[in-house]
């Protein structure tokens, strides 16, 4: 607990209007009205699904003696402080970070965003700079960790409360970096406000989240404004063999930088040999062996490479280190049974991500059949289920269409949309079967020794969304469970 004076908390922002007494302590922000102890300062925020304003009342029943608001309740209460702003959403990041003592100003924080990737890059520099002997901090999809301690991870980019919070227990830990992903949703929804960056990573930027933006162009432009706001004694570093990349530097006034596998950039990579169990590399004109395959992921690699360069590492010891990092979980992770199916569970979601991962697979299936187990999560994006579909039956031999988070939407719903992807003529390579355990084991027993079977879209899950229940789900368990059993 942090006792903070309120009046301290308040110089940060643009105030319209005070009730009540500023010159208090409060022990703690909270921005869900479940949270609020006795003491508490409670941020009412008009989010996507509820409005905060509506929980104030309840929130002064649980203890808060302090609300920030964007409305003044109409039930004014004699000893609450009540301080109204104009937006609750960009002055809940600065005050976040002015209670924590503003701890990513004495980290060297790095966020990562983009489609694709953005998970595997924060997670290979976290583990890199430890491999170099420096502690670290994580913010992922996955997990979050402060140095060696695991927190549970439940948004890409954390609540700017939760966040702040991290980045506090990092400073508290020694930690000197953080690599963190930074999700299109948090930019737009204000979450990094209040943050200093030393560096930004652009991915790439394809079909997802349009659900949320709409258009592609809302979704760029989401991306865009966290490299708009970076300092210009921060670092930019962009993938220039995506077209987006220059456009993301447009009003950057940072330190740019690129990296790419097919074009000209500050850091180049080139593939020379792909095996199952690795690739060889030159970067930046040094022979490497990585545990690691897929164009998809030298491009990572690289990333990573030129984040750890531009920090300021020796050359030759991060080639050394990044020879060896291994996959992240769900990433293209393997499983082979005794008689020689190969599994492949991936978090591809999108239909770019995908047809990457088709694409490596290819170059090493020799004359094996490709079956794709793939499907579409519920209350997202629709218009990309056919595609997904699409991509899928293009890269595989057969493809078994099936649920994958339906969430409040009906499965069956979702698989129609993606059945609309299936060409007439390719509707024999492709099954439908709504129960995922049941399409997994499918996929298995029609595979004969030397085929891939592709399970893409969970990887490191371990849950179902169902109407509002999160069940226990690991496509990684159904698989071994299949090979154990044969």
């Amino acid at each position: 607990m942090i006792q903070t004076n309120l009046k301290k908390l308040l110089d940060v922002v643009q105030i319209s209007e005070i009730r009540g007494a500023v010159d208090i302590n409060i022990s703690a922000i909270q921005q869900d009205s479940r949270k609020v102890q006795n003491g508490d300062l409670f941020v009412a925020v008009k989010g996507t699904l509820s409005d905060g304003h509506k929980f104030i009342d309840m929130a002064v029943d649980k203890g808060a003696i302090a609300v920030l608001c964007s409305e003044m309740p109409e039930d004014i209460k004699e000893d609450i402080t009540y301080i109204l702003v104009k937006d609750t959403s960009v002055v809940l990041p600065e005050i976040a970070s002015e209670y924590y003592g503003r701890p990513s100003e004495k980290l060297e924080l790095i966020g990562i965003t983009g489609t694709n990737g953005k998970t595997t890059i924060a997670t290979l520099l976290y583990r890199l700079m430890r491999l170099m002997g420096e502690k670290a901090g994580l913010l992922s999809t996955v997990v979050n960790y402060v140095d060696d301690e695991e927190f549970k991870a439940t948004h890409t980019t954390p609540e700017p409360i939760v966040l702040n919070q991290l980045l506090s227990k990092m400073v508290e830990a020694g930690c000197r970096y953080c690599f963190m992903e930074v999700s299109s949703h948090a930019v737009h929804q204000n979450r990094i406000g209040g943050l200093k960056f030393r560096g930004g990573v652009f991915t790439n930027l394809s079909h997802d989240h349009l659900d949320y933006h709409k258009t592609f162009a809302e979704y760029l432009k989401a991306k865009k404004m966290f490299f708009d706001g970076l300092d210009k004694d921060a670092f930019a570093l962009y993938n220039a063999d995506d077209k987006n990349g220059s456009v993301m530097m447009q009003n950057c006034n940072a330190d740019k930088k690129s990296f790419a596998i097919k074009t000209i950039a500050d850091y180049k990579a080139k593939v020379l040999e792909t095996h199952l169990d690795g690739m060889e590399l030159v970067v930046n004109g040094n022979d490497m062996w990585v545990q690691f395959i897929g164009h998809f992921n030298a491009s990572n690699l690289l990333a990573v490479y030129g984040v750890a360069t531009l920090l300021g590492m020796d050359e030759r010891e991060i080639l050394t280190k990044i020879s060896m990092l291994k996959s992240v979980d769900g990433r293209f992770e393997t499983i082979k049974s005794d008689d020689g199916v190969l599994a492949i569970i991936d978090y591809a979601h999108t239909p770019d991500a995908l047809d990457n991962v088709l694409n490596t697979i290819d170059q090493f299936k020799n004359n094996g059949q490709v079956i794709t187990v793939v499907g579409a999560g519920g209350n997202r994006d629709k218009a990309k289920r056919p595609v997904m579909a699409s991509v899928a039956l293009k890269g595989s031999d057969l493809v078994v269409l099936t649920s994958d988070n339906p969430r409040f939407e009906n499965p069956g719903d979702i698989l129609n949309d993606m059945v609309a992807g299936v060409p007439v003529e390719k509707k024999r390579k492709a099954l439908v079967i709504e129960d995922r355990k049941q399409a997994i084991r499918t996929a298995l027993i029609m595979a004969k020794p030397g085929d891939i079977v592709l399970v893409a879209g969970k990887g490191h899950e371990t849950s179902q969304e169902i109407n509002g229940e999160r069940i226990h789900f690991d496509d990684k368990e159904v698989v071994n469970e299949y090979f154990k059993g044969m």
